[in-house]
């Protein structure tokens, strides 16, 4: 009798779910979108040896399904039972429009703010049909609250949320399964995955989504308090980009040391050159820490042998754009 942890047997090499992944196999085959072949296969991966040659078959079909993921229509997430949205952002810049599309709805009418939320923010509504995240928001809310006052409160806590469905929004279209956003009071919020992330691409994919999210929520408030004149939007959108950048630090599981992984030595030192032009232009004291660890990664030997342009494209103009927002003062508006 095998032990119940033995994914095949020690003598004869024979795996010990072959049926199992023989039926997943095909379930990937027969799968009409990359998302629903990549949540088969991932399914497979957990079921084969570390090291074999099945897993790394796995891993490189799973590479090759990523891509057209990535510019498939936008799958809603298994069991809520909502349809796919047909018209979701397909490429960096789609991400990043996703990021904004609320703040156009904000400058027009806000009769349409209902309708945009319905139809192309269904997102973000589901990760509020989930009471853990309600009820950690609550506390995280009645926190902020007692320091700052409900509206700022209020307006930091749907910033965070964001941020963090912008990484549920991604782990969503590469077909891996995670819970909804938890929120931690005094220190933020997590999403946690189910499914190991293989690779660095897709690591990198999923940190960065949460700061694309995080940086429309800042661009959607600084539009709002230049529309209403608001010092309050103007607060929130400003601590919402330094948060942001904040997690832009390749430190640790932040965001930042996820996009890092993707990147070849010498893109790391570019990003190390961007990030040191934003603070010498702008002089946003919160980039010393992107920087000073954004240095000592690039000086370590664990950078990725294939270049990710789509990666360091992302980090460049997010150090850019959220810097930008978080310079401004009110005398600018």
């Amino acid at each position: 009798m095998l032990a119940a942890n033995l994914l095949s047997c020690p003598g004869c090499g024979r795996l010990v779910h072959a049926q199992e992944l023989k039926r997943l196999a095909e379930e990937a085959d027969r799968a009409a979108q990359p998302v629903e072949a990549l949540r088969a296969w991932r399914q497979a991966l957990a079921l084969l040896p570390q090291g074999s040659r099945q897993q790394a078959a796995v891993l490189q079909k799973i590479e090759t399904l990523v891509p057209l993921a990535e510019a498939a229509p936008f799958p809603m997430p298994a069991g809520i039972g909502a349809k796919p949205e047909s018209g979701a952002p397909k490429s960096f810049w789609g991400r990043i429009a996703a990021g904004l599309g609320v703040s156009v709805a904000f400058l027009a009418k806000f009769k349409f703010v209902a309708l945009l939320i319905l139809s192309k923010a269904k997102l973000l509504l589901l990760g509020l049909t989930k009471m853990s995240t309600l009820l950690s928001m609550g506390v995280s809310l009645a926190l902020y609250w007692s320091l700052w006052g409900w509206r700022f409160a209020l307006g930091f806590v749907l910033s965070i949320y964001i941020h963090e469905m912008g990484h549920v929004a991604m782990l969503t279209r590469l077909g891996i399964r995670a819970t909804a956003p938890m929120f931690i009071p005094g220190f933020g919020a997590v999403v946690r995955l189910k499914e190991h992330l293989p690779t660095a691409r897709e690591d990198a994919r999923v940190g960065l989504a949460g700061p694309i999210w995080g940086f429309g929520a800042a661009a959607a408030a600084y539009l709002l308090s230049r529309s209403f004149d608001s010092p309050l939007m103007l607060a929130i959108a400003t601590t919402g980009a330094w948060i942001n950048l904040f997690n832009l630090a390749p430190f640790w599981q932040l965001d930042g040391s996820r996009a890092f992984r993707a990147l070849t030595r010498r893109q790391r030192w570019i990003a190390v050159a961007v990030v040191a032009a934003a603070l010498f232009v702008f002089s946003v004291q919160i980039l010393w820490i992107v920087l000073i660890f954004a240095v000592i990664r690039a000086w370590e030997r664990d950078a990725a042998e294939q270049p990710d342009s789509v990666a360091l494209g992302e980090f460049v103009f997010l150090i850019a754009g959220l810097t930008l927002i978080a310079s401004l003062r009110p005398s600018r508006i």
